[in-house]
């Protein structure tokens, strides 16, 4: 439960800074160009509100809503999801939003992803400022990458250490190695000590290679025990630190990752056990380990069955211990050209990566709150928060730019539209456009936190 809250309360105060400065970015153009804005609120606030107040000679009602998913900017004179019709119908005044010069309307509209897209280049600006890059390179993981069957079929093997492609180097191990890798003709290794080629086909799908069971690629993990757990099946057997298991099930294992699969194993038979006494034959392994006093040692164990799967019970040793950090120190001036082409890149493969979302596990992906809070560490990091905010920013931004009325895109391409040819379109098209984009968001929000719930029960 608590680390529920911990995770919540990350994704809450990320929302809410999100949410106020988007809006404060429609807030200050439309004062900018003189237009009154009626409502600023964080939360939404049906029926009811928690508090609000409005300044005196203010035009502007400033509240706290109850329903934590958004907030918003009433602008007067504007067709947006408030739905407001009445007010459409009476005289045009001049601090309404329809009574101003197209341009301005359109920066109106586009100052929340402006906003949201400059925050995450500040943001990360300012964490390369204050903690720098640090980063284990993967040229310096010299226990090397363990590789799937569709990757060795490619000509990788296990333990070969990744080093760049014709598309640049690597810079460490995480989504952006997949997305070079995907796209790559060529890849660059280090085999043995020496250096190789590999040819790659050049389109290779990324949703699939993370998906993969065992994925595509993953660091090589040498299997050797650091601690173990009370009254687990592990300390059962006197397991300590320094011991490693050599065989489970007479099936050998050099690998932690190589472990994993095994258990994996024993999920797949305890699965489709009908009784109790399949269970408990499921459950008993053959264990040999080496023990670090350099005994061989072979005894059956039970394993235990949680909700989380088949577990053994000890933590292996963490291998990125024993790799070199590299740690980049950034000026202030400096770290915003780091920041912003940091940014950048997040952004160009977020953008990039949308293409799966389209296909039938891009649809499976797709998360809601759940999926957004589990992002967060279980324990309150301001370095993690930050990097998730920044990283949150950037998807707000993309997201509401996206031409889906209802959207701050989907105004924009009508603005876009009635710029290049001179016609706006009607009041009766806006609103019907209104809403058909508010039903795509109500279904997408639907779907996603639907999927979270799926997830939870282990449906999906």
């Amino acid at each position: 439960m608590e680390v529920f809250l911990i995770k919540a309360l990350q994704l809450m105060l990320s929302l809410s800074i999100l949410v106020l400065l988007h809006e404060g970015g429609h807030f200050f153009f439309s004062k900018l160009f003189g237009v009154r804005v009626e409502k600023f609120y964080l939360f939404f606030d049906p029926w009811f509100h928690l508090f609000e107040f409005k300044p005196k000679n203010s035009d502007t009602t400033y509240g706290l809503g109850w329903l934590p998913l958004g907030g918003y900017c009433k602008i007067s004179g504007m067709i947006d999801e408030s739905f407001d019709t009445e007010q459409m119908k009476q005289p045009e005044q001049p601090y309404e939003f329809r009574s101003k010069p197209a341009w301005q309307r359109l920066l109106i509209m586009i100052g929340g992803v402006l906003v949201n897209f400059v925050l995450a280049l500040f943001i990360y600006s300012m964490i390369l400022f204050h903690w720098g890059d640090n980063y284990v390179a993967t040229r310096d993981m010299s226990y090397g990458m363990k590789f799937n069957t569709e990757a060795k079929a490619l000509g990788f093997q296990d333990k070969d250490i990744l080093v760049s492609t014709d598309l640049g180097e690597f810079k460490t191990f995480d989504g952006n190695l997949y997305r070079n890798l995907s796209e790559a003709k060529q890849v660059n290794i280090i085999r043995q000590g020496k250096p190789m080629t590999l040819n790659l086909p050049g389109d290779l799908n990324m949703l699939d290679m993370i998906k993969s069971s065992p994925r595509f690629v993953d660091l090589y993990v040498p299997l050797q025990i650091d601690s173990v757990m009370k009254d687990s099946p592990a300390s059962k057997l006197g397991l300590a630190k320094g011991d490693k298991i050599l065989a489970i099930n007479n099936k050998k294992v050099v690998s932690f990752n190589e472990f994993q699969i095994e258990l994996g194993r024993v999920e797949d038979v305890l699965a489709s056990a009908e009784t109790p006494q399949d269970s408990a034959r499921a459950l008993t392994a053959q264990v040999t380990y080496l023990k670090a006093s350099g005994d061989t040692v072979k005894s059956s164990v039970l394993l235990k069955s949680t909700e989380e799967g088949v577990k053994f019970g000890f933590y292996n040793h963490p291998v990125l211990l024993d790799y070199k950090i590299t740690h980049v120190n950034y000026g202030f001036f400096e770290s915003f050209p780091a920041g912003i082409k940091y940014g950048w890149n997040v952004l160009a493969g977020y953008v990039g990566d949308m293409k799966y979302v389209f296909s039938k596990e891009g649809a499976k992906s797709l998360g809601g709150f759940g999926a957004l809070g589990s992002l967060f560490p279980s324990v309150w990091d301001w370095h993690a928060f930050w990097l998730m905010t920044a990283f949150l920013s950037i998807i707000l931004a993309f997201m509401n730019i996206l031409p889906i009325p209802a959207l701050d895109g989907g105004h924009v391409f009508f603005l876009l539209y009635e710029i290049i040819t001179g016609r706006k379109p009607g009041d009766k098209f806006m609103e019907r456009a209104e809403y058909i984009g508010f039903g795509i968001l109500i279904l997408l929000l639907v779907v996603a936190n639907l999927n979270d719930v799926l997830r939870l029960f282990g449906i999906l």
